[in-house]
């Protein structure tokens, strides 16, 4: 597959799991993965999945702006970096962030997370 079509893909999963049930995004992640959430670092699945089921708001829409990748030469992964929106349920103004994945490959053919780095981009 295009590595442009692949992380266009992932990424309308991605945020469209994260917008619909948060929990689901928990088959992304493994015990190794580590999430970097505004600065705060976090290890595995369980507790990357924790982290961002606990996140003070329970409705959101993401909208994407921009999404760019690269082959990633470590374990033939992909680097994908995404530029959005996030309007918060009950909030007139969206706020922006940057999001990067470093996706790897699984011996079932798809892709996890292997790092996750999110941050609120503030004006």
């Amino acid at each position: 597959m295009d590595p442009d079509a692949l992380a266009k893909a992932f990424v309308e999963h991605y945020y469209t799991t994260f917008d619909n049930n948060r929990a689901g995004l928990a088959t992304l992640y493994q015990d190794g993965s580590m999430l970097t959430f505004e600065g705060q670092k976090i290890l595995g699945s369980p507790n990357i999945v924790a982290k961002l089921t606990s996140l003070p708001f329970q409705q959101c829409h993401h909208s994407i702006t921009t999404v760019d990748c690269q082959p990633s030469t470590v374990n033939t992964g992909m680097l994908v970096f995404v530029s959005g929106n996030l309007q918060l349920g009950g909030e007139q103004h969206a706020l922006k962030f940057s999001q990067m994945f470093h996706l790897i490959p699984t011996q079932q053919g798809s892709y996890y997370v292997l790092n996750d780095i999110f941050r609120l981009n503030y004006a």
